[in-house]
């Protein structure tokens, strides 16, 4: 094992700005070894390796909640996608007879079925993270069938969906 290095905030070589050679050399001195031995020890030992996240095996309540706040944000960005479909049916009826055309096309209504999915995934965890804030399903268990639960309501739900946009 290397023997640590030891550089005090204002003199630490990885920072911008130089140091004078006579107080580099004070970095080295045993009341400053002393000092600030056991605090850099502490941080190297405890330091990760390798962070590969594909190593990490998240439980599904963490998988649940990280999508919901991914659906969140797919809502927030394709909501000027319909913004743009309402105002543009709004400006004529030959507007809307355009926009009525666009919607018998593939992507339009595969665009529109994943905003609804989203829409639909994103209101159902909502519900289920509001029954964990008035204190019920806050166990792992709990927590796990809570996120079996709103993920078998969201995929009838999408399903569903899909059945009427197509």
């Amino acid at each position: 094992m290397h023997a640590p290095i030891y550089y005090a905030p204002e003199t630490n070589p990885l920072r911008f700005g130089s140091v004078s050679e006579s107080h580099a050399s004070s970095l080295h001195t045993a009341p400053y070894r002393a000092k600030y031995s056991k605090v850099l020890h502490t941080v190297n030992r405890n330091r990760p390796v390798n962070l590969d996240l594909t190593k990490f095996h998240f439980p599904l309540p963490a998988i649940t909640s990280i999508l919901f706040r991914i659906s969140g944000v797919i809502i927030f960005v394709m909501l000027g996608v319909l913004l743009y479909l309402l105002d543009s049916s709004l400006e004529s009826s030959e507007s809307f007879a355009r926009v009525e055309g666009w919607m018998d096309g593939f992507f339009v209504k595969f665009v529109v079925w994943g905003i609804l999915s989203a829409l639909l995934y994103h209101l159902v965890s909502g519900i289920k993270h509001l029954i964990q804030d008035m204190g019920y399903m806050e166990t792992m268990e709990g927590a796990t069938i809570g996120a079996k639960v709103s993920i078998a309501i969201s995929i009838i739900l999408i399903v569903l969906a899909g059945v009427v946009v197509w």
